[in-house]
């Protein structure tokens, strides 16, 4: 227990400063989000209300776009920071203590191969989490309390990802594979390498495929003109309206905690065989 106690305390100390830069990232993303929704929305609302229906576009566009960019652009940040979390697994948290041989300096320190490395695993997993758990609501309630200003474009990959568990998913998943690349490779950069590949591969996959997690409807008989805007069109007179949100989101949630667990497994599982 001391020692497993010694080596969180390591593992705190050694990735201090990537614990630290990723909650100041949470917390700035949750801070502009309220800032947006706070200060920027009153005034675009009030720049888009203002403008003379006669003029058109007008500066009504621009006074949205004010609050919707840099929303969007928070959403893409956090959705695409599972390649950090798959270049730091891979490059640093387990690929380079396996390549400098400090992981065995560990090892006969009374830390077992398998304690060793769920301590290294459970503390940035919670850290993923946590910063999930806060980032998502905040998200939702500032996309929600302005959906003037919004759009309807749920159906793009950030946005879709970061209304829910999705996005704590790719973190969890980008963990589990950079540390089972590092321990494949067992060396820092082509794990950090190979790990940011395999996460963007996958990433794309699941975005090609979303559309065909749940059953579409028809609408036949009815003109494109006759289609809400905020259906998401799969095929030619197929759609999903935003009620197909929640089950399509849960079921690429769960694909990639399916892929977590088979990757977290199979790196216990290959740990112990090379420290036999």
């Amino acid at each position: 227990m001391t020692a497993a106690r010694g080596l969180a305390r390591t593992v705190l100390r050694l990735h201090r400063t990537a614990g630290i830069v990723w909650v100041l990232f949470v917390l700035a993303a949750v801070a502009w989000l309220v800032w947006l929704n706070e200060v920027t929305a009153a005034s675009a609302r009030a720049a888009v209300h203002s403008c003379p229906r006669s003029i058109g576009v007008c500066d009504a566009v621009w006074a949205s776009l004010d609050y919707s960019g840099p929303t969007g652009w928070i959403s893409t940040l956090v959705y695409y920071s599972f390649w950090a979390v798959a270049a730091w697994a891979g490059g640093s948290l387990i690929g380079r203590e396996l390549e400098s041989g400090t992981a065995r300096l560990a090892w006969t320190q009374g830390v077992t191969p398998t304690r060793w490395l769920a301590v290294k695993l459970a503390l940035p997993a919670l850290l993923i989490v946590l910063g999930g758990a806060v980032f998502v609501p905040v998200y939702r309630w500032a996309w929600s309390a302005n959906r003037d200003l919004m759009g309807d474009d749920w159906t793009f990959s950030d946005v879709f990802a970061a209304h829910g568990p999705a996005v704590v998913a790719y973190g969890l998943c980008a963990l589990a594979v950079g540390t089972l690349t590092a321990l494949v490779l067992r060396r820092s950069l082509p794990a950090l390498g190979v790990a940011v590949a395999v996460m963007v591969v996958l990433n794309q996959y699941l975005e090609r495929r979303r559309e065909d997690f749940w059953p579409t409807v028809t609408r036949a008989s009815a003109g494109r003109s006759e289609v809400p805007n905020n259906w998401w069109q799969a095929d030619t007179g197929r759609y999903h309206p935003p009620s197909h949100f929640w089950p399509m989101h849960l079921i690429e949630t769960g694909i990639l905690l399916a892929v977590t667990a088979a990757a977290t497994a199979a790196a216990f599982w290959l740990l112990r065989r090379r420290t036999r």
